[in-house]
């Protein structure tokens, strides 16, 4: 490359600051053939390391570049193997943890982008994922993760990571990261969270359970479905609660249930493809009977993931 990242790491550890124009430059000059060997990458890494506040524009290109150098540098391209997995999972945790946002943001892009990861380093990037949201600070390139509750920003970092290209499982959810979203609820069950976050958990499970059509990964176009399914007004959820609660929901009730009443429409609606309702295996009820029953009581994101699981089979799971 013609602008050396070398002088730049350099550069950032002497100031502490790398400028929007010396960003523009490296764009312009340095990354104009895309391309970059392991001795750049490390250091961008340094360079990261030792900016005092690093800017948005020098966090999208760290994540924009060391992306395509992750995922395009071995062939087939769009596949990490497992040494390159290992070579970022061991750069990223030298102190035993994702070092700043920039890292962060850098393991969920790995993962929307590449066709295939390593499974250490899906299982890295959910543990770093899962603690950020729990106990990190600091912005993002999305917003700013908060340690208190669970706030839109980190309910949009979960999201990109559980239907990541890369995950577990492309475009659905995986035990692990299902086991994941319980881990987070049960920690957050009594702070302010975000709308989303209950959205986020009843779509999250119910994905990994119901799957829409079995544990096969989703195509696009029936993710898209999904999509549709949960963000579209309508009964739905709602319908089912208020037979089960009755038709006088008082108030108690619809704040103990927060927006779900509101949340989503029936399967039904969605057209001849859903006529053959989902079910749920005896594994996968054992595996939501374990979880339910851990805390000895039913809380408002478990009776809403319990109302959509009806909602969509037609059965009710006693509990």
């Amino acid at each position: 490359m013609s602008m050396h990242f070398s002088e730049l790491a350099a550069q950032a550890a002497a100031d502490g600051v790398i400028a929007a124009s010396e960003v523009l430059a490296l764009r312009g000059a340095g990354w104009a053939d895309g391309r970059m060997d392991p001795e750049e990458a490390e250091s961008l890494f340094l360079a990261n390391e030792a900016l005092r506040e690093p800017s948005p524009e020098w966090t999208d290109f760290f994540v924009e570049a060391l992306t395509q150098f992750i995922v395009n540098t071995v062939d087939p391209k769009g596949y990490v193997d497992d040494a390159m997995g290992e070579e970022l999972v061991a750069r990223i945790d030298r102190d035993g943890r994702v070092e700043s946002m920039a890292e962060l943001e850098l393991l969920v892009k790995v993962l929307e982008t590449a066709l295939h990861t390593p499974a250490s380093l899906k299982a890295y990037a959910l543990s770093q994922i899962e603690q950020a949201v729990l106990h990190g600070e600091g912005p993002t390139r999305r917003g700013a993760l908060d340690p208190q509750g669970i706030n839109a920003a980190e309910c949009a970092l979960l999201r990109r990571l559980i239907f990541a290209a890369g995950g577990d499982r492309p475009i659905s959810v995986s035990r692990a990261e299902a086991e994941m979203l319980f881990r987070i609820k049960d920690a957050t069950l009594y702070d302010v969270n975000a709308p989303e976050w209950e959205r986020l958990f009843v779509q999250g499970v119910a994905n990994y359970l119901l799957g829409f059509g079995g544990h096969e990964p989703l195509n696009r176009d029936r993710a898209a479905e999904l999509e549709q399914f949960m963000n579209a007004p309508g009964a739905g959820i709602g319908s089912f609660l208020r037979r089960m609660l009755g038709s006088d929901v008082d108030a108690e009730a619809e704040r103990g249930f927060g927006s779900l009443l509101s949340l989503t429409p029936h399967a039904a609606d969605m057209g001849e493809d859903t006529e053959e309702l989902a079910h749920l295996d005896p594994a996968e009820e054992l595996w939501l009977r374990d979880h339910l029953d851990a805390d000895e009581e039913l809380d408002p994101l478990e009776k809403a993931l319990l109302a959509f699981i009806a909602e969509d089979t037609g059965e009710e799971l006693k509990v």
